[in-house]
């Protein structure tokens, strides 16, 4: 994976042409949370957010339909109006699952301070989701051979995280979610998704394929578009996913309107190299774009217990969300 983000990384196409991101909801009034875990916390297992192909082999004729699944972690309140937070657990687009222990951690960890938290999984290599042309023929021109299936499995794993963001403004009055307040967070492989899902349009890693190309497109809520990301939490991931389809499409997606990132990453990180995490301050710095750079000083990979300051990564990322979304603290 590393040989694969500095590859694209360096091969960032620039357009000048680009299209509003998004349409930005209408916050109407401040949103609280607390500041120490106080709610109950309620769990929906394997909630079905869309449909997904799986290939006999690379967009295959013979196909069979998979459902995709979320989990649910809701504060026991009353409040009619909850801020939203989504987790994508890592796994180099390999492996990896919502069930992920420090996922489900983060999501508690919200979920008892207001939030409605969510957990996605999402087509992985072995699942051979369908991929435009453009993408495989990209791939096969630019990419190195060692890294060109993990390449190709990130199309389908983005397109179903944007399925599951357009679910969640579909099913936000079930929900109690306030639209206006959403963050999007992950680790390692889900960073990335996370990441393209605050800086890319709403309707990027979907367009590009027709009912023809994926009929289970039509199970994806295509009409929910209208949402903001509102801020990002990026632990030791990248803006990979952003750079490959500004490389395939020829699009330019960083920009001011780029929602807040934190990134928290370890210099001794030899999976995905701290020097990403610069590349996206860099970016973030050029664009003008808010950001908060965590460097985890002699961490490798998936350094979950870190301290910053005195502060657990989940304090960080508390802090993080309530001054960039304003948000009142009890």
């Amino acid at each position: 994976m590393k040989l694969l983000i500095q590859l694209l990384l360096l091969l960032t196409a620039v357009s000048s042409c680009k299209k509003d991101k998004t349409t930005d909801a209408t916050v109407s009034n401040p949103m609280s949370v607390k500041a120490a875990a106080t709610y109950a916390v309620v769990t929906e297992q394997n909630v079905n957010y869309c449909q997904g192909l799986r290939h006999q082999t690379l967009n295959s004729a013979s196909y069979s339909t998979m459902d995709l699944k979320l989990d649910v972690y809701k504060p026991a309140n009353n409040s009619k109006k909850k801020p939203a937070i989504v987790f994508i657990h890592g796994g180099g687009f390999v492996g990896g699952d919502k069930s992920d222990v420090n996922i489900v951690n983060l999501a508690n960890y919200f979920a008892a301070r207001g939030w409605v938290a969510f957990s996605i999984n999402y087509r992985l290599l072995s699942d051979r989701g369908t991929v435009p042309a453009a993408w495989i023929q990209y791939a096969q021109s630019s990419v190195p051979l060692v890294d060109q299936a993990q390449f190709i499995a990130m199309y389908p794993a983005h397109r179903d995280a944007k399925a599951a963001m357009r679910w969640l403004i579909t099913n936000a009055d079930r929900y109690d979610i306030d639209t206006g307040y959403i963050t999007v967070g992950g680790g390692s492989a889900g960073a990335v998704i996370a990441t393209t899902l605050g800086i890319t349009t709403t309707t990027d890693f979907t367009t590009e394929l027709s009912l023809s190309n994926d009929p289970s497109l039509a199970t994806t809520n295509l009409s929910s578009n209208n949402y903001t990301v509102k801020t990002i939490l990026d632990f030791w991931g990248s803006g990979v996913g952003v750079t490959s389809i500004n490389n395939v499409y020829g699009y330019q997606r960083f920009d001011r309107t780029d929602a807040p990132i934190m990134i928290a990453h370890g210099t001794a990180d030899s999976t995905v190299a701290y020097t990403n995490a610069i590349e996206l301050q860099n970016i973030y710095t050029s664009t003008g774009a808010a950001y908060k750079l965590y460097t985890l000083l002699n961490r490798g990979h998936g350094a979950w217990d870190a301290v910053v300051n005195g502060k657990k990564l989940e304090e960080l990322s508390f802090d993080f969300i309530v001054e960039q979304q304003k948000l009142i603290v009890e």
